[in-house]
């Protein structure tokens, strides 16, 4: 593989394989390369092993734009989405675009030469070495692979049980038969509760803060009414927008009518709960999608809660005992195993230290413009997706438009584009809108964002979708031009590759 291309992208997973092929769909005329810590594709999607895992929104909208997803299977679990993407990445020849095992760990731009200088390590040997881009597209998602987030819980050390955290989680490990506690109450905790409850002799999960959980069903009945009956194209069409629409209408009624939509909640989880429930094991104490909002397919969260294979304990740890968890209030559960879904830990665009010109970049003192660039760096772009609904919708506009960008860059004859923040004061307002604790503990090391377009994340589809296909271009950007000499030896290099 060359040494040098016109854009490097970092990662490898659910949004790195979707940048390569919008790219060379796009933008065939680039030249580029896919650099990827671990061995294998699929990102999220590799990594994670727990028991049930799945999609936490439906594939429709998860699944790219240019290969719609054609199940009637709505919910999928984390195979088969895995399988999806690598499918992706052999249809459209990105394989052989991916250097594995390539670690990125700096990358300098100079303004002078008119491109990034990236420095990786080689995850094996620990060698390290260096390339060359013009433009440098970071798709590495924003939390750490290699460690996920555990508290100090007091006395974890006197445990005799087993304890996993579900990011790392051992092949071997046997729950048939166990007193199994999972603590957390995320997309995670519910989804590993009823995947563990057939096989142990009860699951517990144990909250310190409910989260808000509906049912929905796994099969998506318009689409198994339709696919059969219309070509394949238009049904995925239709279930897509029905899924965007209805998604961010549930959104819009929780920042308007917060009340109307906990009622609506409550009463759908009702239908699926054991008479006598207590409601306040779901009931948190913020409004809807102030964090995220956790799907439970078919209700299988429910049915376990329903059947008694499993409960809902809400409360605080006081300590780790040797047989389990005492909690603050006195109450003890008995644990052979431990499952710590405590969420997972931010690292701002996958730890990867920027210089520009000499002056490394404090990404907290930058301001982000459309989501996907930051105040000050030229020529780089990060691929985010939605907090409020499906990953890859928000993803799949920004890989668009970074293939937008480019190509009006090669008609208009520029080398270097850089958002510039125009005003003296740098905003107050975070750039992921979320109170979870895993943003709250990092989010000071991310950039900020604006109060009004192109500086601010708008967490709307529909109104991105206006901002980014046929928004201006250049709205809010620096362009410039390198001297002829330096251009000249640019694509000198190029060609050498």
């Amino acid at each position: 593989m060359p040494d040098h291309v016109d854009v490097l992208i970092v990662g490898a997973g659910l949004s790195g394989i979707g940048a390569a092929v919008h790219l060379q769909t796009s933008s065939p005329d680039r030249t580029y390369e896919v650099l990827e810590a671990r061995d294998a594709v699929g990102g999220t999607w590799d990594l994670f092993r727990y028991p049930g895992i799945r999609s936490d929104s439906d594939m429709y909208t998860l699944g790219y734009s240019f290969k719609p997803w054609l199940s009637s299977q709505g919910i999928a679990d984390g195979p088969s989405i895995l399988a999806y993407v690598r499918e992706t990445a052999e249809e459209h020849g990105v394989m052989e675009r991916i250097r594995f095992r390539t670690k990125v760990v700096a990358a300098a731009w100079s303004t002078a030469d008119g491109r990034w200088t990236v420095t990786t390590e080689d995850t094996t040997t620990g060698e390290q070495s260096t390339r060359t881009c013009l433009f440098l597209f970071l798709c590495a998602g924003y939390y750490r692979y290699d460690e996920g987030y555990t508290p100090e819980f007091p006395g974890v050390d006197e445990f005799g049980g087993t304890l996993v955290h579900p990011q790392h989680w051992p092949e071997d490990l046997d729950w048939s038969g166990k007193r199994v506690v999972v603590i957390g109450s995320g997309a995670t905790a519910v989804t590993l509760v009823p995947a563990m409850a057939d096989d142990a002799a009860h699951v517990t999960m144990l909250q310190r803060t409910p989260t808000y959980i509906a049912p929905a069903p796994s099969v998506d009945r318009i689409a198994s009414a339709l696919y059969g009956r219309l070509p394949d194209p238009v049904v995925s069409s239709v279930v897509r927008w029905k899924n965007v629409l209805r998604s961010s209408g549930y959104y819009q009624l929780s920042r308007r009518r917060p009340e109307l939509l906990k009622k609506l909640v409550a009463k759908e989880q009702s239908r699926h709960l054991p008479e006598g429930f207590d409601m306040a094991h779901l009931t948190p104490p913020y409004d809807p999608w102030d964090q995220r909002f956790c799907l439970v397919p078919d209700g299988d969260l429910f049915r376990v809660l329903k059947d008694g294979s499993a409960d809902i304990v809400t409360g605080r740890i006081e300590t780790f005992t040797s047989a389990g968890i005492r909690l603050e209030d006195g109450r003890e559960l008995e644990a052979d195993v431990v499952v710590t879904a405590t969420g997972l830990q931010l690292l701002a665009i996958g730890g990867v230290q920027l210089v520009v010109d000499d002056e490394p970049v404090v990404l907290s003192e930058t301001v982000g413009w459309k989501g996907m660039m930051f105040s000050g760096v030229p020529n780089l772009a990060v691929s985010v997706g939605y907090t409020n609904a499906s990953w890859t919708l928000k993803c799949d506009l920004i890989c668009s438009f970074v293939t937008r960008l480019l190509n009006r860059m090669r008609d208009e004859d520029l080398d270097v584009v850089v958002p510039v923040w125009g005003e003296a004061q740098l905003p107050d307002v975070p750039f992921l809108d979320l109170t979870s604790g895993y943003v709250q503990r990092s989010i000071g090391d991310f950039p900020r964002q604006g109060q009004r377009a192109p500086w601010r994340v708008h967490q709307n589809y529909v109104k991105d979708l206006a901002l980014f296909r046929w928004g201006r271009v250049f709205e809010g950007l620096e362009l410039r031009r390198l001297p002829r000499g330096a251009r000249a030896d640019v694509r000198v290099e190029e060609l050498v590759g």
